[in-house]
């Protein structure tokens, strides 16, 4: 395996992304790739692991491009609940901006809940918005990150570390 294709990346679902500047900053600390994703260009800091992709205009031009090329081993941040589910399904570590994460125990739930709310919605019932963005949430979705981070870090040396550190030689038996 090449040092880029075992590279985590971090991708995030960028057009209402609370939490760029905090993924930017844990990214440059752990040396990871980032790649901001949205319909049209948007600015991201002058950085060489910062990579800005402009998806185009379609409803889900940005999820649709997340969602072909995350898997094990890489990052998502969004808030949009089916891309999230189509990340968890690939292998991909699922955060939203609030730093609750994504997982296959609960994904289910959150995208029935979820279609639950458009079906009401729809129908007229007042349901409310989602809660306003608070520090703590930014506070939890930073301590979210780093653990992710580190927690596929540890997993990646693990497969790697049993051949690494083998010494035995070929034809010794």
């Amino acid at each position: 395996m090449t040092a880029s294709q075992n590279t985590t990346r971090i991708y995030v679902d960028a057009d209402a992304c609370p939490v760029k500047d905090e993924i930017y900053r844990v990214a440059s600390r752990h040396g990871l790739p980032v790649v901001v994703v949205a319909g049209n260009f948007i600015r991201v800091p002058h950085d060489p692991l910062i990579e800005c992709v402009a998806a185009g205009p379609g409803m889900d031009a940005a999820d649709d491009w997340i969602a072909a090329r995350a898997g094990p081993g890489d990052i998502v941040v969004t808030a949009d609940i089916p891309l999230a589910s189509r990340c968890v399904k690939a292998g991909a570590a699922v955060i939203a901006p609030n730093g609750k994460p994504f997982t296959e125990d609960s994904i289910g739930m959150t995208l029935a809940v979820r279609n639950l709310m458009t079906d009401l919605r729809a129908s007229g019932e007042i349901t409310g918005g989602p809660k306003s963005f608070s520090p703590r949430d930014r506070s939890t979705f930073l301590a979210t990150l780093d653990q992710t981070i580190r927690r596929i870090q540890r997993r990646q040396a693990d497969t790697i570390a049993p051949r690494e550190t083998s010494t035995e030689t070929p034809g010794q038996g």
